[in-house]
């Protein structure tokens, strides 16, 4: 709670109150959003999604100091891991399944998103056991390999049995169902203390308490013991490990840490979306995700959620902007949203990167005051 409210440090009842007004002003956001419609609203979500990632990644890359590529590999398998379990595919291409589960497995969310995590937590494992002794860019290129063996494996996979679909993906995936509610099926709509709440409404509540959480068992590891393990091993490998620690398992619980959040986060997708293919797991949404931690800033969480929800909220948003501004000031169309989209996304990250290097959000110094960081964010001399 300091961290996020330096000013209360020393006032737990001020702390309480910023708190209730930050849970009045998220709760109201999607109504807010939908005002202008509700893809506004989906943009938000994906934007709580990226920052389930980040958080996840930041584990890896910020406390631990492991340089990941291919996180993107988790989401994939949490994404699977979901759209196995609940939808009609394995019953429809495997009579086993069939003659136990007609319709398909339809395994209760409760179940899947633990499962999820655990799988990918699995993953996570079988990547960093052989990359134990690996540091810097060798690192980089071989969770890159990984991060590409198993998109690459999600789009081989229908033959000669046919497991993920290839590349045309799974469909009818069941939406997630909470108590017997419907609310989250698409153009669903859920009443809630007389109020008619959309899906994408019900999804942003869900997401937001999975984020809420992320935060808090991120905090509670940063302030923990393997938490200053991380940070020793980040800071200086060999000096860490000549002060006791066990480096090799403490390095392994960071990528299943950090593998498990991405497992969550790909399962809630797959949910969200109904159908999943290889192509939402591409190298590109790596770089996108380390984008947003390193934007934010390696190591802090508010940075780390600051950077995601700029990386994934603005340029979405920009899609719907671009065109209608340019069809006002001149007519027609002269640039497209797309190419518009990728070039102020590039410039963005060139003049963060030289003129706030820690990026938006940097962790405070240790004995220094959060409230008087420099103001270009850069060490102090």
């Amino acid at each position: 709670m300091p961290t996020i409210f330096p000013k209360f440090k020393d006032n737990p009842a001020g702390a309480l109150v910023a708190m209730a007004v930050v849970a009045v002003l998220l709760a109201l956001v999607p109504f807010g959003a939908g005002h202008f419609g509700n893809a506004w609203v989906r943009i938000i979500d994906f934007a709580l999604l990226y920052v389930m990632l980040a958080l996840g990644l930041n584990i890896v890359v910020g406390f631990a100091g492991l340089l990941d590529l291919g996180y993107i590999a988790f989401y994939a398998v949490g994404a699977y891991t979901y759209a196995l379990l609940a939808s009609p595919h394995l019953s429809d291409n495997f009579p086993a399944f069939a003659s136990m589960f007609e319709g398909g497995l339809h395994i209760p969310i409760w179940f899947v998103i633990p499962l999820s995590a655990g799988v990918a937590a699995m993953f996570g494992v079988l990547l960093g056991a052989p990359t134990l002794r690996l540091r810097g860019d060798y690192l980089a290129i071989v969770t890159l390999g990984f991060g590409e063996i198993i998109r690459i494996f999600m789009n081989n996979l229908n033959a000669p049995i046919n497991i993920t679909n290839g590349p045309q993906g799974i469909n009818m995936i069941d939406p997630v169902k909470i108590g017997g509610a419907d609310g989250f099926s698409l153009g669903k709509t859920q009443e809630i203390l007389g109020f008619s709440v959309p899906s994408v409404h019900m999804y942003y509540y869900l997401f937001l308490a999975l984020v809420v959480l992320t935060i808090i068992a991120c905090s509670r590891l940063q302030n923990s013991r393997i938490g200053r393990a991380w940070m020793a091993i980040r800071e200086d490998e060999i000096a860490a490990k000549a002060m006791g620690i066990n480096t090799r398992n403490v390095k392994l619980l960071a990528f299943a840490m950090g593998a498990s959040f991405g497992g969550v986060s790909g399962a809630m997708f797959s949910a969200f979306q109904g159908f999943i293919s290889p192509e939402s797991f591409n190298f590109m949404e790596s770089i996108i995700v380390l984008s947003m931690v390193v934007l934010g800033g390696m190591g802090h969480i508010p940075g780390v959620v600051l950077g995601a929800v700029l990386l994934a909220a603005f340029p979405e948003a920009l899609r719907f902007i671009v065109v209608p501004v340019q069809q006002h000031l001149f007519g027609k169309t002269l640039i497209d949203a797309e190419v518009l989209r990728s070039l102020l996304y590039g410039l963005a990250m060139v003049t963060i990167m030289l003129y706030r290097p820690k990026g938006l959000w940097p962790a405070p110094e240790h004995g220094v005051n959060p409230l008087k960081q420099p103001a270009d964010g850069g060490a102090r001399v």
